[in-house]
């Protein structure tokens, strides 16, 4: 019904209009067969007409001669006057039979009995005024030879011959009154084969468009109430069923994407419950670390161990910044911009890492710096972001690979791209996302939503792109000044 659905009103309407044609079709059958049989009707009752006016002329004309011979032999005065008589009878027979007669066989037929007629009338008064004048059995004799093997024998074989061609005209009428019956019949079966048909087809066709769909609108629902929200009802049917179902589905979506975001915030509250304890449970040991690295900066320490101790307390202290800024993920950010440099942002977070990257002989290639790469932001949710991200790409890094890092500026943004040989990412991660799938056995999945954040409040932009020669491509987009009263 991929071919266009019809709707329940287009199909209403198709439906109205066939039956409205069978309709049509019953009663124009009806009519024709009707008209079929007035038609053979009427034609019966001319044939018959025309046997009955036959028989008629046949039987005045023999009564015609009756009255004849009672005049010349019986001396019946009265018997000449019935003789006229029913020779207009007879003439008026005559009259009526060609009205009657449509074919030209059987006007023929008719003129040629009515001639012989004629004939009949012209000559039989003669014979008998001759009769009359002899009055000997010889002429009696030959009168009655003449008349009965002449005259009479003559109309006889005319008539025979009309009363053939009428009978034959009633065997065509009866051959033609069957055949109009059987015509008829058919033509009264193919409304009612249609009818049946309609049936059939609107029986198959509710059923597939119909009941179908809707037993499967059914299941989808029952499905997605019992939770199963990634079954779809088929969007297949009328027009109507196909939009509850399409409905349907985007309901169900909706709902997943309601989940999802439910698991999500679930989890981030659980990790709102876990992070303050670890970051607790990380800064005390900090502080020890760091109060013990003060209370070893002695002036009479060499160089080396100084520059070692004051090392160990910088750590610590960009270690208490980032619990600090991942503490403040659970919250609305609030970032300190302060003047500062991306290069600076850059080596800062790369400190951490480099015990890291020797281990696993990754190269560094980092960008030719410009003179200046001045920046307004806030150096330490920045430093953090980039400090993860690049963590994550010495993690996804095989041995002796490569880590580029390059720079793009324009007057008002700066490009950073950061570009590694490792596996892929197996997701593309979503900015909407409050936490992402992790690779790492130990992982959170909060990094790169952390990343998202971060460079939102601070008006820039994140993009993560495959390689097409292997790896990730990470773009970070930043503004060179952070105006925290637009963003």
């Amino acid at each position: 019904m991929l071919k266009k659905n019809k709707s329940l009103k287009d199909l209403l309407l198709i439906h109205e209009l066939a039956f409205i044609l069978l309709i049509i079709l019953a009663a124009t059958a009806g009519a024709i067969g009707i008209h079929l049989w007035e038609k053979s009707s009427q034609e019966a009752s001319r044939i018959s007409l025309l046997v009955t006016e036959v028989q008629q002329t046949r039987g005045d004309l023999y009564r015609q001669m009756k009255e004849l011979f009672d005049a010349y032999f019986l001396d019946d005065s009265g018997a000449r006057a019935e003789y006229d008589n029913f020779t207009i009878t007879v003439e008026a027979h005559f009259v009526q039979l060609k009205k009657i007669t449509v074919s030209e066989a059987e006007k023929a037929a008719i003129n040629d009995l009515h001639e012989n007629y004629k004939k009949f009338v012209i000559e039989t008064p003669a014979l008998f005024d001759q009769y009359q004048a002899t009055n000997s059995d010889t002429v009696k004799h030959a009168l009655n030879t003449e008349i009965e093997t002449g005259l009479f024998k003559r109309y006889e074989e005319i008539l025979a011959r009309t009363e053939k061609l009428l009978n034959q005209k009633q065997i065509e009428l009866d051959s033609q009154l069957k055949a109009s019956k059987r015509t008829s019949v058919i033509l009264l079966i193919i409304p009612l084969v249609l009818a049946v048909l309609l049936l059939m087809f609107s029986r198959i066709f509710l059923k597939r468009a119909i009941v179908k769909p809707l037993n499967d609108v059914l299941k989808a629902t029952s499905e997605i109430s019992a939770g199963n929200l990634t079954h779809k009802a088929p969007e297949v049917g009328i027009v109507e069923l196909a939009a509850v179902s399409n409905a349907i589905n985007d309901m169900a979506d909706k709902l997943a994407i309601s989940q999802e975001t439910l698991v999500r915030t679930e989890k981030q509250a659980a990790q709102g419950l876990l992070v303050p304890m670890l970051a607790h449970n990380i800064r005390n040991p900090l502080a020890s670390i760091r109060a013990t690295a003060q209370v070893m900066d002695d002036p009479e320490h060499d160089a080396e161990t100084r520059l070692s101790l004051r090392g160990i307390i910088d750590t610590v202290d960009r270690l208490e910044r980032w619990t600090g800024a991942l503490l403040a993920y659970l919250l609305p950010l609030k970032p300190q911009p302060e003047d500062t440099s991306l290069q600076e942002i850059v080596n800062g977070a790369l400190a951490p890492l480099q015990q890291k990257i020797k281990e696993k002989s990754i190269r560094f290639i980092l960008p030719n710096w410009p003179k200046t790469t001045a920046i307004y932001t806030d150096q330490h949710l920045l430093e953090q972001v980039i400090y993860n991200l690049i963590l994550n790409a010495i993690d996804a890094s095989s041995k002796n690979s490569t880590i580029e890092i390059t720079l793009k500026a324009t007057p008002t943004k700066y490009t950073l791209l950061l570009l590694d040989q490792g596996c892929g990412m197996p997701f593309t991660p979503d900015p909407s996302a409050m936490s992402t799938p992790t690779t790492k056995r130990f992982g959170t999945g909060i990094g790169i939503p952390f990343a998202f954040k971060v460079c939102d409040v601070l008006a820039g932009e994140l993009k993560f792109e495959m390689r097409h020669e292997g790896g990730t491509a990470i773009t970070i987009l930043l503004p060179k000044t952070l105006n925290l009263s637009v963003n």
